[in-house]
């Protein structure tokens, strides 16, 4: 039985979904071409129809985080290979695994050095989803892509101080899930990267990037490039990491070159504690 108030006097889509599940069997029901349309996976999968199924992943998680009051975001993102440091040992004594591009790797041996930065992303977390608490967690909301490593850690601290978290999730050629400590109710699951990264950023009130991999990078300059070019209002853009950044990418050799200007490279700010970077969260105005 559909709970939603009708606004309409239609008959509402629910009920001819349900009566035909109950229609005679012969050989027109049977045929494809009878199908509800909005029912019929093989019809919605279309080429042609790739357009409605941006639509949707876009207005599905809008619409229910609109209907949890959620209003603002923090964003953590990260590797999802740097591992809880207590189960560091565990994990460096686990078989190769296999990643999305079919490579073999040691994954946690890898990227145990980084470990610590899970303590960090999850003390983060904790303390942001306590503040989130004070406007019953509508504001400063903390969102993942929802897998392991720095994101398990992101809804591992908001779930560590009793709040809820986003995980936002991909469909990859590899098994996953998500992980145990995103909110059910706000795990959502992605085709398409695009929209993904859209859900990211409509809410976002600060970007804390933790040290990964592509899909870290990637995400990292799409987000700063939208604010480098005007396209999202700046917002605290806080790398975790000094060491780490300063190794991986010569941002002062892209503005020598001219790629960058100078201004570009304020844009972002280092930082080594999950204290400090609450600090500048606190002490952000918008436009500074």
């Amino acid at each position: 039985m559909n709970d939603e108030p009708r606004s309409h006097p239609f008959r509402h889509s629910h009920q001819d979904v349900e009566a035909a599940d109950r229609i005679p069997d012969t050989a027109q029901t049977r045929a494809p071409a009878y199908r509800l349309a909005f029912t019929d996976a093989d019809f919605m999968c279309r080429e042609e129809l790739r357009p409605v199924r941006l639509q949707l992943e876009l207005l599905k998680p809008q619409m229910i985080m609109d209907e949890r009051g959620i209003e603002s975001t923090i964003v953590l993102m990260g590797s999802a290979r740097i591992p809880d440091p207590a189960g560091t040992a565990r994990r460096a004594a686990a078989p190769l695994i296999e990643t999305a591009g079919g490579a073999k790797t040691d994954a946690a041996s890898g990227a145990a050095a980084l470990s610590h930065w899970y303590e960090e992303a999850r003390k983060l977390a904790r303390i942001m989803t306590e503040k989130s608490m004070e406007s019953y967690g509508r504001e400063n909301v903390i969102v993942t892509g929802g897998g392991p490593g720095i994101m398990e850690a992101g809804n591992r601290g908001a779930a560590d101080a009793g709040g809820h978290s986003i995980g936002l999730n991909i469909v990859l050629p590899h098994e996953q899930a998500p992980n145990a400590y995103v909110t059910p109710d706000l795990c959502f699951n992605f085709h398409y990267f695009a929209i993904r990264k859209m859900h990211f950023l409509m809410r976002a009130k600060a970007i804390c990037i933790f040290p990964g991999g592509f899909g870290t990078f990637d995400e990292m300059f799409e987000s700063l490039t939208l604010i480098q070019t005007g396209r999202m209002k700046r917002v605290p853009f806080l790398l975790f990491g000094r060491d780490f950044w300063d190794e991986v990418i010569n941002w002062k050799a892209l503005a020598k070159a001219g790629t960058i200007s100078e201004e570009d490279l304020s844009l972002f700010t280092y930082v080594d504690t999950a204290e400090e970077a609450v600090e500048i969260i606190a002490s952000f105005r918008d436009g500074c």
